[in-house]
């Protein structure tokens, strides 16, 4: 069974410094025209800066922003996390745990870090250190979106081989955010997999209309109405996998008649 890639539930997360991160300016000056204030606003700033730059992929801005940002004030815990994220998207292993660690010594408690970590811990399979840091994170009971994390620990669940410790993760998602669309596509995966084809179908169609489909909610829902005899929507989607991801590995399988 095929997963929905951590990194997915992760960069919903880019702006963890506070808030929606700013409009990135047009000159990359590195520094704000007339910026005031205590270094703890100036780090604050600069990291939700660097949260933009991140959505935006340009990593070595966002570096940048956050070595200001760190200068000012060296103990704002939001930016050695999102150092976390920027060195685990450039695949600087070692960085990004020192950043993590270095984010959850000064914040032990804070959600939104200790969900990164268990990203990081999950995306280099350490996956169940990486459910521990979810939890902690849901305890916090300030978190904002507790969802994201139980989507996560789903996720990584999933990779262990226990479909059935994931499935509850996932149902305890969609309780919080019924719009959870990483929790609505794993969880119509398994329901596939059970033969529950009607939950399965109104999870991937949920998820289609939410997201962009994918390959492989595309490639979920044809198989679901191909199992349930409905070939005029099976070949609606087999119709668009091919249009819109001729080059996937899913549009391979179909063409190899591999459906399961």
């Amino acid at each position: 069974m095929r997963t929905i890639p951590i990194t997915t539930v992760l960069l919903a997360l880019a702006a963890c410094a506070g808030g929606a991160p700013p409009d990135v300016p047009s000159v990359d000056t590195g520094t704000i025209i007339g910026e005031v204030g205590d270094p703890r606003n100036r780090a604050r700033v600069h990291t939700d800066l660097a949260a933009a730059y991140f959505q935006r992929g340009n990593m070595g801005v966002a570096l940048e922003e956050l070595r200001i940002a760190t200068a000012a004030d060296s103990g704002y815990a939001p930016a050695h996390s999102l150092y976390g994220l920027v060195y685990m998207e450039l695949r600087e292993e070692n960085l990004a745990a020192q950043s993590f660690e270095r984010a959850l010594r000064i914040a032990p408690n804070d959600a939104d870090i200790n969900h990164n970590y268990g990203v990081f811990l999950c995306q280099t399979k350490r996956e169940p250190d990486s459910i521990r840091y979810f939890m902690h994170a849901i305890k916090n009971p300030l978190y904002a979106t507790p969802w994201r994390s139980y989507s996560a620990a789903g996720v990584c669940t999933l990779r262990t081989g226990q479909p059935k410790d994931a499935e509850q993760y996932f149902e305890r998602a969609l309780r919080l955010e019924p719009d959870e669309t990483a929790a609505l596509i794993n969880l119509g995966q398994i329901r596939y997999k059970q033969g529950k084809m009607d939950e399965a179908r109104r999870l991937v169609s949920r998820y289609n209309k939410l997201a962009d489909p994918s390959a492989e909610s595309l490639w979920l829902a044809l198989r679901i109405e191909r199992r349930s005899g409905e070939r005029v929507a099976e070949q609606s989607y087999a119709n668009q996998l091919r249009r819109r991801f001729p080059g996937s590995a899913e549009y391979q399988a179909l063409q190899r008649g591999k459906f399961d």
